[in-house]
């Protein structure tokens, strides 16, 4: 027999291109055109805020954008870097540099590829609510933390990484205030509040930078003064289309450069796959359409395996972004398609304007986009919530800003996983029943009640028997005088792990070996093929395995005839 293994690579393109006319190519070109605006700022703020440069971001966004557009799963999203990974480039590129983060991005995307390959998009959506809440707040807290320096124009050419040691860095350094950065910073954040207020179609964060870099040209040239350092006065201005190249480690070795960077890469493809994929969800419930997130994680896989051989960064689907293209009209990835060819005229024939623009107020345009991934307001509501949930979501939070995002999902998950564990056990019970018992049969209304047999004790089992609950039914089953005749009683055991079936194994073996019988009663298909195959049906025969707790106490009662005989 063949193994069905099908590839689930379905790229939305192609499918929209289907009746496509005049009429949407337009609003397309119109949204992408809006769109490719829009992410001018930001990509250059995140190339920036990266730890790389401009030109890194412009290149993200244009190569990225490209390929999850024309490859992607969804028909509407918009790719390229994002706040998110600001804080895993920039450690990276200070532990192992440019070629270091290009080997991690490209070991994400094949982990995103495979991700895929194997069908995890949908399972992939299941991360706990609280854990993205988590690390988007410590990720927002992490970005304003960067900006500081810029923002207040302290002029510190080294700023530690840790959060703490930047922070005291800061206070060392605030007699240095440049009141001119501070000034335009501010009223960068001020124009991109209330551009929305008189506009929605103008992106507040553009704004800001027009005005802003107008207005510190004019100073230069009619007053003479440069108030505050500029992108070009601090980086090498894009200047040409991106040339490939392979990575280089400086003499590091490979292999052991990969194994350092696979935890990082691991946690860029999750970060990766759960941004661009709740992204693609929420703009399915605005366009009412259905994306693919197999062929969405695999259209994000290439993005990153092929963005680093032209000098960029992680790239996903970015949220922001792909609402400015719904909204302005983009249904089809041609949109996205046009924000690409308006980013790359802007590398191609922009870069001296690029270099004009100053960095307090690129500190301001991340200021804002940290604040709206902070989620003040669902944390403040989560508060509400359980105990638990809160743990998990300040857990994470807290490790992401004090250390790193990779150890946060880790112990996040972790604590996940295991306050689950706990929810299932307190919900799943085991009880002993001797002399009667009421039962409720499906499709009948009302208790029914039963009398069980003398010599006969029933094992009920509610909820998945697995590792949290089978050391629990081993104690119950061995901590008093046992009855001759032993029923389980499975019909609410919806699975059985590998731990469950040793301690039922052990269960039935010790009972056998004492001259006990066990029945096993209401046993669903799924847990009747894990226990035969593991021979406990053999071990106690067919016939005391029976479908519901009548046929299970009549067999019962005939064993008890048997043994008094």
């Amino acid at each position: 027999m063949k193994p069905n293994f099908s590839i689930d690579f379905r790229p939305k393109l192609y499918y929209t291109l289907r009746g496509y006319d005049r009429a949407k190519l337009m609003k397309d070109i119109m949204a992408g055109i809006i769109v490719g605006i829009v992410a001018i700022p930001l990509a250059i703020a995140f190339g920036i805020a990266s730890g790389v440069g401009p030109t890194e971001g412009l290149v993200t966004a244009i190569i990225a954008g490209f390929i999850v557009s024309a490859l992607g799963g969804s028909r509407v999203q918009i790719g390229g870097p994002t706040g998110a990974f600001i804080v895993i480039v920039y450690g990276v590129v200070q532990q192992f540099g440019l070629g270091g983060l290009a080997i991690a991005t490209i070991m994400a995307g094949i982990l995103l590829v495979l991700m895929g390959l194997f069908k995890l998009g949908s399972i992939i959506k299941f991360m706990p609510y609280p854990i993205i809440v988590g690390f988007t707040a410590g990720i927002a807290v992490t970005i304003f933390s960067t900006q500081i320096n810029d923002l207040l124009g302290l002029g510190i050419e080294k700023v530690p990484a840790e959060f703490f040691e930047k922070w005291a860095c800061y206070f060392e350094n605030i007699g240095s205030i440049n009141w001119w950065a501070l000034g335009i910073g501010l009223a960068s954040i001020l124009i991109i509040v209330f551009t929305p207020k008189i506009s929605k179609k103008m992106p507040g964060s553009l704004l800001a930078i027009v005005v802003m870099t107008a207005f510190c040209w004019a100073l230069e040239q009619f007053a003479g003064i440069h108030p505050v350092a500029t992108i070009g006065d601090l980086y090498e201005l894009p200047s040409g289309l991106p040339s490939f190249r392979f990575p280089s480690l400086d003499g590091q070795p490979l292999w052991s450069t990969i194994q350092s960077l696979l935890p990082t890469a691991f946690t860029i493809a999750m970060l990766g796959a759960i941004e661009s994929l709740l992204s693609a969800m929420v703009a399915d419930g605005v366009i009412s359409s259905r994306h693919n997130s197999n062929t969405e994680l695999m259209a994000q896989g290439i993005a990153n395996i092929v963005t680093p051989f032209f000098g960029g960064i992680p790239a996903t689907g970015a949220i922001a972004r792909t609402m400015a293209n719904i909204n302005n009209g983009g249904r089809t990835p041609v949109a996205g398609i046009v924000h690409t060819i308006v980013l790359l005229l802007v590398l191609l024939f922009l870069g001296g304007l690029v270099g004009a623009i100053p960095m307090p107020c690129l500190a301001g345009v991340l200021i804002m986009v940290s604040y709206n991934m902070s989620g003040w307001r669902t944390i403040r509501s989560m508060c509400r919530q359980s105990r638990s949930d809160i743990a998990i979501l300040f857990t994470t939070m807290i490790l992401t800003i004090v250390f790193d995002l990779t150890i946060a999902i880790e112990v996040g998950l972790a604590l996940a996983v295991v306050l689950f564990v706990r929810r299932i056990m307190e919900t799943s019970k085991i009880s002993v029943l001797r002399d009667e018992m009421d039962v409720h049969h499906d499709g009948e209304e009302g208790d029914i009640h039963l009398t069980i047999p003398k010599g006969v004790e029933v094992y009920e089992i509610n909820g998945p028997l697995f590792f949290g609950v089978a050391t629990k039914f081993e104690e119950m089953a061995t901590m008093r005088d046992a009855m001759p005749i032993r029923i389980v009683r499975m019909r609410k055991v919806s699975f059985i792990d590998s731990t469950g079936l040793h301690n039922l194994e052990i269960f039935i073996e010790s009972a056998l070996k004492v001259g006990q019988k066990v029945i096993l009663s209401g046993v669903n298909k799924r847990v009747y093929n894990s226990i035969e195959r593991v021979g406990i049906v053999e071990k106690l025969g067919k016939e005391n395995v029976l479908d519901n707790i009548d046929l299970a106490l009549a067999r019962a009662e005939q064993l008890a005839k048997e043994l008094e005989n």
